[in-house]
């Protein structure tokens, strides 16, 4: 048993609780019932629940979730366009979010994958500082799928 105070009263029965629970005008709250004897604490319930609240707030506001963005090419982009999607991709990295870099194949360009590869690979270099390759690239279907994670 834990006064309002803070000071530890001793092992007591339930009764005797709930009578110094009264007498202070605040409630008993069991604070940790798998303890052997259970422990309980005179204090004001309101409160301790917005307590309580407050601090899950605030432990949802400092979790970050982890976002998979998805960055599209073709064989045969430009330079130009492809230096836009890698800029594009390391402000993802840098913001903690992972990047599915997708390469997609039309018609007769399944016959080149050597292009694919060769882009994969430009891919890799240009975003090593700041992400690695978790999911090698693997084909599904008519396009080659590569994940990125920030380092």
């Amino acid at each position: 048993m834990i006064d309002a105070a803070g000071e530890m009263l001793g092992v007591m029965s339930v009764r005797e609780a709930m009578a110094l629970a009264d007498e202070s005008g605040f409630d008993l709250v069991e604070i940790s019932p798998a303890a052997e004897p259970p422990v309980c604490k005179i204090l004001d319930y309101g409160k301790y629940r917005f307590e309580m609240q407050k601090k899950a707030s605030e432990a949802r506001k400092k979790q970050k979730v982890v976002e998979l963005k998805e960055v599209k090419l073709r064989p045969g982009i430009d330079d130009h366009d492809f230096n836009i999607k890698m800029k594009n991709s390391r402000s993802f990295l840098e913001d903690g979010d992972k990047v599915k870099v997708t390469l997609r194949f039309r018609g007769r360009e399944m016959a080149h994958q050597d292009i694919a590869q060769a882009l994969l690979r430009r891919v890799r270099e240009t975003l090593d500082d700041v992400g690695k390759v978790v999911s090698e690239p693997s084909f599904e279907g008519r396009q080659i799928v590569m994940i990125v994670a920030p380092k």
